[in-house]
């Protein structure tokens, strides 16, 4: 499946789709070229046609961009397929990706890769007996939930501030370690990386080159006190050469300044011109000091930090200096991508028999669900924790744990909890009875941010 176009503290997100099909665009039949290549996001086999007004230019660069050499003057061909990725690239150009495989099984994750993290159409081929079969699986690594890891300081380093000196740290892409220690030797990346899509993303144009500003001993000072901040957090599990499949974008080791290593998006949100709200954050109190808020304002920069004030000065002054300013990102109010879209989505109703039946039985479409919520109507829609996967409303949520393969529709009772799940909320005792003739909201996911079925039903 094609790579996400996406902006997330790992990569960059593209807009998260509805659970229904998008319709497949009618394209030229003009094909400039194709090109074979390793998705960088789920190293599988794909190939993409370049079908329009593409130029052999442009073409040729999009396919060195996936680390391949096109091949002009014909298209992919490949009759073992699941379907079709349709992208569309503006200018009367698309992208036509041919996602390989006979595993009719596989229909559902693919179409869930193109739709919700590509933002494109998704055709399927006749192995999927032309329709998309969904076997509940989302294609990505299940998400792994935050734990708070205490472990001994390494040797040299000096006792943690936690009891019995040890350091703790919080499991989450939002998590940090304690300052002036770096977050991958107390907390697992892996983890981290099951929380956002990641992949290698080349750094900003000329990102090595010579900075003067790193001779003023003042503005150097600066740039190490950011990247000391950063190192604390766990922004560098995907931003670090340490990242498993090299660096995503902008990285803490970037020769001469790692600050050009940014494009201008990534320092937007780092002044708290582009609002990151949605990528949730946990409280200065329970993070070593670290927040993304200020006493004198709400969530400011994307970075986790002991002085969000200073951390978004900087990145502001970097915009500066680049010829910036903030009016440049009024289009762009929000920056957490599908995260946003999703925490913004309001529901209509039900249809097709989905709710809650006259027997107390959840009903939805869509395959199987790790994570099941009823709440009130009003709610805002679930997205992700450490604050945002348990809005006020929540009536009742349930979780699969990360080895279960989910639940099945028509399988669940309203306030019983099946023996492949757990209650996580209310934290104990039974969820309030529904009221008949009230409209609720029930909003179930294949996996965190995978949403099956987002809609309000009237209680039997």
């Amino acid at each position: 499946m094609a790579a996400p176009r996406l902006l997330s503290m790992c990569v960059l997100w593209s807009v998260i789709m509805g659970c229904q099909p998008r319709q497949v665009p009618q394209v030229p039949d003009k094909v400039v070229g194709h090109c074979i290549y390793t998705n960088k996001f789920s190293d599988s086999m794909e190939c993409r046609d370049y079908v329009g007004e593409w130029s052999e230019k442009d073409a040729k660069e999009d396919c060195e961009d996936q680390d391949s050499t096109i091949v002009l003057g014909s298209a992919c061909g490949m009759e073992e397929r699941l379907g079709y990725c349709f992208l569309e690239e503006g200018g009367e150009r698309w992208t036509r990706i041919t996602l390989p495989g006979v595993n009719q099984e596989k229909c559902g994750s693919m179409q869930r890769g193109c739709e919700l993290f590509g933002g494109g159409a998704f055709e399927p081929a006749p192995v999927c007996g032309g329709k998309v079969v969904d076997s509940g699986g989302t294609g990505l690594p299940t998400f792994q939930q935050p734990v708070l890891t205490c472990v001994d300081p390494k040797p040299g380093e000096p006792p943690g501030q936690s009891e019995g000196g040890k350091v703790c740290t919080w499991e989450m892409i939002s998590g940090a370690t304690e300052l002036g220690r770096h977050f991958d030797d107390y907390a697992s990346c892996d983890r981290v990386r099951t929380q956002r899509p990641y992949y290698a993303v080349p750094p900003a144009p000329n990102a090595e080159r010579e900075d003067p500003r790193m001779k003023d001993p003042a503005y150097a000072a600066e740039v190490d006190w950011v990247r000391t901040q950063i190192e604390a957090t766990a922004c560098v599990c995907c931003h670090s050469t340490r990242a498993p499949k090299g660096t995503s974008n902008w990285y803490v080791e970037s020769p001469g300044n790692f600050i050009n290593s940014f494009n201008p998006r990534g320092l937007a949100m780092g002044a708290g011109w582009i609002n990151t709200v949605g990528f949730g954050a946990y409280p200065r109190e329970h993070n070593n000091g670290f927040s993304r808020a200020s006493p004198e304002r709400p969530l400011d920069s994307i970075f986790v930090t002991t002085d969000p004030d200073r951390m978004a000065r900087f990145f502001q002054s970097e915009l500066f200096q680049r010829g910036f300013k903030r009016e440049d990102f009024a289009d762009q109010p929000y920056g957490a991508g599908p995260l946003d879209d999703q925490r913004l989505f309001r529901p209509t109703a039900c249809t097709k028999g989905e709710g809650v039946d006259a027997q107390g039985l959840l009903q939805w479409r869509g395959g199987k669900a790790r994570y099941v919520y009823v709440l009130e109507q009003e709610s805002t829609t679930p997205t992700v924790p450490p604050n945002l996967d348990l809005p006020e409303g929540t009536l009742w949520r349930l979780d699969a744990p990360a080895e279960g393969a989910g639940v099945e529709s028509g399988t669940v009772r309203y306030g019983v909890v099946p023996a492949n799940m757990s209650q996580r909320f209310p934290a104990g005792g039974q969820p309030p009875a529904l009221t008949p003739g009230k409209t609720y909201y029930l909003y179930v996911l294949a996996d965190i941010i995978v949403p099956i079925t987002r809609c309000l039903f009237v209680a039997p």
